[in-house]
């Protein structure tokens, strides 16, 4: 094979790969439509009467994410199965963001911690890296760490909308997650970052219970009379 026949093939090789990704972009387009449409929707939970609406958001939300597995679905089918890592590069933001919309929807929904695999699930997608297209560990935990910064930003807006009860409950769920987190030896540098905001999210919250306390307010939350979940 000359010089120039070697060059030719590795143009074909090239440019395969670059069909596969400007494919892969624009499956990602779409889903990261999806999601400011999902964000766009529960942002609606910090103002106003949002509370109230809290299942319906939640409700409509489920619903969205169908469209969500559906454009996850053609997405894998955009790049060889053994290939995940090759191009996660692409997809791996948009993924986090539904991590933390995921687990936003359920939190809201039963103020717990939503698990890889439910998310996985609600995603249509595996939690098992052996069967394909899956959520990786460190896109489900970049998630949830966001989904503190959201529960501090509820917190502050909870009191300003008379429910003083649910920043105390939030408080708890944070310091928990924030436990949690403790016990993982994180390697990745971009994750660590993340991490360390997590204290000021901490931090934030419990200046806003610490106000509730210092106004009375944490015993008529305590006392029932906060607002309801």
């Amino acid at each position: 094979m000359s010089v120039s026949d070697m060059f030719i093939a590795l143009q074909g090789v090239l440019t395969a790969d670059q069909d596969i990704r400007e494919e892969i972009r624009r499956e990602v387009q779409a889903l990261e439509q999806t999601a400011r449409e999902i964000l766009t929707l529960l942002q609606g939970v910090h103002q106003g009467a949002g509370f109230q609406a809290i299942p319906k958001k939640c409700q409509k939300a489920r619903e969205h994410f169908g469209t969500v597995r559906t454009q996850l679905a053609s997405l894998k089918t955009k790049f060889p199965a053994d290939q995940y890592y090759r191009f996660h590069e692409h997809w791996r933001f948009v993924l986090q963001r539904l991590v933390f919309l995921a687990a936003f929807v359920v939190y809201l929904e039963t103020e717990t911690l939503v698990t890889r695999e439910a998310v996985a699930e609600i995603l249509g997608i595996e939690a098992d890296r052996e069967r394909g297209f899956h959520l990786d560990i460190e896109d489900y935990l970049s998630g949830v760490l966001t989904l503190a910064s959201e529960l501090a930003r509820l917190a502050v807006n909870s009191v300003t909308a008379g429910d003083y009860s649910r920043p105390l409950r939030i408080s708890t769920f944070i310091n928990e997650l924030d436990s949690g987190f403790r016990l993982l030896n994180l390697k990745n540098d971009s994750l660590r970052k993340r991490y360390d905001g997590l204290k000021y999210d901490v931090k934030k919250i419990e200046e806003v219970v610490y106000d509730l306390s210092i106004r009375g307010l944490n015993k008529e939350a305590t006392g029932g009379a906060g607002g309801e979940k």
